[in-house]
């Protein structure tokens, strides 16, 4: 039985901002090229590569802006996380594989460089879309990761809950 679900995008003020410019962008450089027939930057109104490499990249970016999301799930087996579209499966943290889980606050440029699927060599990997909320879990080999959350109060009495009904079976 499930007992927690999450799932965060990057929908901050700012990912939106940004969303909308490159929409703004690639409406401009359309204009300049097929109506005005002039350049956009260095590229030129009849470099149909050069237009494409920039569409490309430009529409690949805003996709995956909109298509990214962290998934967390808790229940009684464990922890299940899958970051979209990254991973095509749910990963899965049994709670007899953790030597602790708990919530914390962290601070995500300093500790991982920002957001998203961070790796770090002191702090371990980190799955965050926004915040500075995440669920710390330490492997029994040692391993480190970090899951973002908006639900902080509400997912840590479930790890709670859940690890004293682990300690007890």
């Amino acid at each position: 039985m499930r007992l927690f679900t999450e799932t965060q995008r990057f929908n901050q003020w700012w990912v939106l901002l940004l969303l909308w410019a490159t929409v703004g962008f690639l409406l401009y450089a359309f204009f300049q090229w097929f109506v005005m027939g002039t350049a956009v930057g260095n590229v030129a109104s009849n470099d149909t590569t050069g237009q494409l490499i920039l569409v490309i990249t430009l529409v690949f970016t805003l996709v995956l802006l909109i298509v990214v999301q962290l998934k967390t799930e808790i229940d009684e087996l464990g922890i299940h996380f899958q970051f979209r579209p990254f991973h095509f499966r749910k990963k899965t943290i049994l709670w007899e594989e953790m030597e602790s889980c708990s919530v914390r606050k962290y601070n995500p440029i300093m500790e991982y460089g920002g957001w998203g699927y961070r790796i770090s060599l002191k702090h371990g990997k980190a799955y965050n879309v926004r915040g500075n909320i995440g669920i710390q879990i330490i492997h029994k080999s040692g391993k480190k990761i970090l899951l973002g959350t908006q639900k902080e109060a509400e997912i840590q009495e479930i790890i709670s809950q859940c690890i004293k009904k682990y300690k007890n079976t």
